[in-house]
């Protein structure tokens, strides 16, 4: 049997046993075969990204959804990354709730359709018995689960209808649709007093990915205000194309205004936030690695194509920044977000050398003019002086990373997953690093790992269970600190996520808990239900 897992190491995927290496469930061979291959769409014609462009003195740096604490925070969210009251708070309690993917959960009988669990925040932060199970047989959910759909391979919020509740994003990027094999969907639930309640679609545009199959649409997401008007914008990758959609939505999932990104073909990821001060989120497409890029181009997106001439406003190269996914935040607290990218792989191809060994994190300040063309970004990784470990091959630092205040000095401070990080004799038992900001800058002084033999951290490292696979700082409890959040989705048969709270020393241990997916009533079938491989943080889905 041949093995094909998902966001894993693929070149290193073998069975034993009839599972992954890794602990996942072998996939079906034609299926999950094709999803590794880039497909031959038309969209990758036109503008290429070897062609050279002019660049201007200046480029303004697209930012992601900044997850900062809520208005008890020491540090306000970046103007257009933000357009609830209170970020994720779809009840509006005044708490942010925390949503967790199992994108192989099982629906009855039906393995690996996919879930989302809702966790709602509180005075004494999250807990399995305050919550919601949403998969596509839930009332008003659009769609059915179907096997290997994976129905909440990618999750994100944002307020798009304007009407005060946070609503979630659900990506299920391995879904067929309308006889297209894995084109992939976008589900929206809305927000409300009572919670999470019924939902629509956001369907891709006219034309997308030609018919091409193995899309994977809603692979990637990510919200902001890119105009300012409080109604947010919504940016999909895929396999085939990004795709854009401008706020405010109805009920019905239809946006205002959209268009696709046809010039970049493959769209691993994209982030949006604001870094120049004005107000207004830029967007940066993350396509991954590429034929003469495997660090994955930053590119900036400049408008809807122009069908009579595709070179204007083609988006535009960051000429050293590198990235596979991102976020923003003020990590120096000058009032500006900074972009952060992971590039969570390395090795050599075809002489080609990728990220430093065992993966990096890349950070570009941003300034009143953005960030300009010339400035190269500070690289951090597990040989640089203070970070904790070692940098082996494999280890993964910068898959998944996350930004929020943990210890409430008004900078926001990085956690970066480790998921393929050995501890001890354990294999890809892995690891997350917490990087903290200064006035400097993100430093490394206090940096601290953790893994599940670190002390007060429940459980024990173990081979395979991808601790720090996604990761998310959040204020879980409203006290003005972001609490860690750690996803372990091989943990057992179902998965897990960690939590921690924040404290002004950090992320305390003392009384952390464990919360994992048979606790929330998940059906497992096979190998995994992987909860909590998916989280609002930023992480690769595919």
């Amino acid at each position: 049997m041949r093995c094909h897992c998902y966001n894993h190491r693929l070149s290193q995927c073998v069975v034993r046993g009839g599972c992954c290496r890794h602990g996942r469930r072998p996939y079906r061979a034609g299926r999950r075969a094709a999803l590794r291959r880039k497909p031959n769409s038309p969209s990758t014609q036109g503008v290429s990204l070897r062609r050279a462009v002019a660049l201007p003195a200046v480029l303004i740096a697209v930012a992601a959804l900044t997850l900062v604490p809520g208005p008890a925070s020491a540090a306000a969210p970046h103007k257009g990354a933000n357009t609830s009251a209170v970020q994720d708070d779809f009840n509006g309690d005044g708490y942010r709730d925390l949503a967790v993917g199992a994108p192989d959960a099982a629906n009855g009988t039906v393995e690996e359709a996919g879930a989302v669990v809702v966790l709602y925040g509180s005075a004494s932060s999250v807990s399995a018995t305050r919550r919601t199970v949403i998969t596509q047989a839930s009332a008003a959910v659009p769609g059915e689960p179907e096997a290997f759909d994976q129905f909440g391979a990618a999750v994100a919020s944002a307020d798009l209808d304007r009407d005060g509740y946070a609503d979630l994003l659900v990506g299920a990027p391995h879904e067929d649709v309308n006889g297209t094999e894995t084109r992939g969907s976008v589900t929206v639930l809305w927000g409300g007093p009572s919670g999470l309640k019924g939902g629509t679609t956001i369907d891709p545009v006219a034309r997308y990915g030609h018919g091409t199959t193995y899309c994977g649409f809603g692979g990637g997401l990510a919200t902001g205000d890119m105009n300012g008007d409080g109604a947010p914008e919504v940016s999909v990758a895929s396999h085939c194309e990004g795709v854009s959609y401008t706020g405010p939505f109805t009920r019905g999932g239809q946006a205002a205004a959209q268009y696709r990104e046809w010039r970049l073909g493959d769209t691993r990821g994209v982030v949006m936030g604001d870094v120049n001060g004005d107000g207004r989120a830029e967007r940066f497409w993350l396509p991954g690695p590429t034929d003469g890029d495997l660090r994955g181009p930053v590119l900036l997106d400049r408008g809807p194509v122009d069908e009579a001439d595709p070179t204007k406003n083609a988006p535009l190269k960051l000429p050293y920044a590198d990235g596979y996914t991102g976020r923003i935040a003020d990590v120096n607290g000058d009032g500006y977000g900074d972009l952060i990218t992971g590039i969570g792989e390395d090795g050599t191809v075809d002489g080609e050398q990728g990220a430093h060994t065992g993966g990096e994190i890349q950070v570009l300040y941003g300034s009143a003019h953005g960030i300009t063309a010339d400035q190269r970004p500070r690289v951090f990784h597990q040989d640089t002086a203070g970070i904790p470990g070692a940098a082996e091959h494999a280890d993964r630092f910068g898959q998944s990373l996350s930004t929020g205040d943990i210890n409430a000095d008004g900078y926001q401070d990085v956690l970066v997953g480790v998921p393929g990080e050995a501890i001890g004799t354990q294999a890809y038992a892995g690891g997350a690093v917490v990087l903290y900001g200064s006035a400097a800058g993100l430093t490394t002084s206090k940096a601290t790992a953790y893994s599940q033999n670190s002390p007060g951290v429940p459980g024990n490292a173990e081979t395979d269970d991808g601790f720090g696979t996604a990761v998310h700082l959040t204020d879980l409890n409203k006290d003005g600190k972001a609490d860690v959040v750690v996803g372990t989705p091989s943990e057992n048969t179902d998965g897990c996520v960690w939590i921690a709270r924040g404290t002004t020393t950090g992320p305390s241990t003392n009384g952390s808990t464990d919360i994992c997916g048979k606790d929330t009533g998940l059906t497992v079938r096979g190998s995994h239900g992987s909860f909590g491989a998916a989280l609002p943080g930023a992480q690769v889905t595919f």
